[in-house]
């Protein structure tokens, strides 16, 4: 396996590692005056007790306590994005979690995706405009 060790500040330095796998792997650095950044995962977010919009690479901890909530998905997602959820207060099954379509498909169809399963979590990949947003985990 192949590395490239960047010495780095006093912080430390930074290792990159190609996977096992033979292929390719593309780092895409910033323009000279931009900041390379480099994290996994997903960005979890504080708890959502609202209506609101989520963006690619986050995760939402929803509480439904007090009302059915609607997480509406990106509009204009790109191959690969992902955003995930979790039932925060395990309150899906009373009031429900509406993921919406925001005009791409869910699973391959035109209609929001209804959580109310107490405790659920899960997280939606997008794929094409055909199939749109597909969950991770069945």
């Amino acid at each position: 396996m192949a590395s490239i060790k960047i010495k780095g500040d006093t912080s430390g330095d930074i290792t990159i590692s190609a996977p096992a796998v033979a292929g390719t792997n593309t780092i895409i650095l910033p323009a000279e005056s931009g900041t390379l950044s480099l994290r996994g995962g997903t960005d979890w977010q504080t708890v959502q007790t609202g209506d609101f919009t989520g963006a690619a690479g986050e995760g939402y901890f929803i509480d439904t306590t007090s009302a059915a909530i609607t997480l509406t998905l990106p509009a204009s997602p790109s191959l690969g994005d992902e955003v995930s959820f979790k039932d925060y207060a395990g309150t899906f099954d009373t009031n429900n979690l509406t993921v919406g379509r925001n005009g791409n498909n869910i699973e391959g169809s035109a209609a929001d995706l209804t959580v109310s399963v107490e405790g659920a979590g899960n997280t939606l990949v997008y794929v094409d405009s055909t199939k749109g947003w597909l969950i991770r985990n069945k």
